[in-house]
């Protein structure tokens, strides 16, 4: 039973997430702390976050509207990482692993998202159960 947005296994993995992500750009030359460092930490911040705040929410549809943007988040997180490879800043090694990481995080926020708007459909309209 999910009693709270911790209980959800999309969020733990998306804090999995913001772990690597930090890991990974941890390594990045210091004239990229405030640009692409900087950026690449608040999207992959973002997608828990966002998945926590929508499930805080009272109405289901600002529920859905926080998936979206976790969603967002994800892809700009995924983007920020590719350019950093581009720039050569991560070698394929350590990309491959944290963008299937991605798409497991994308897999888990779409099926979410089908579920709660399912529910919507067929009346229960309570986000957190």
């Amino acid at each position: 039973m999910i009693r709270s947005y911790r209980d959800l296994r999309v969020w733990q993995r998306s804090l999995d997430l913001v772990v690597e992500s930090y890991r990974v750009s941890a390594r990045f030359p210091k004239p990229e702390l405030y640009g692409l460092v900087s950026q690449l930490r608040r999207a992959a911040v973002s997608v828990p976050a966002n998945i926590a705040e929508g499930h805080g929410r009272e109405h289901l549809g600002d529920y859905l509207h926080s998936l979206s943007i976790a969603n967002g988040s994800l892809m700009e997180l995924e983007t920020h990482l590719i350019i950093g490879a581009r720039m050569g800043y991560l070698d394929d090694e350590e990309l491959e692993p944290i963008l299937q990481r991605c798409s497991e995080v994308g897999r888990m926020l779409a099926a979410l998202l089908g579920a709660l708007k399912r529910r919507r459909r067929s009346g229960h309209l309570t986000p957190g159960t």
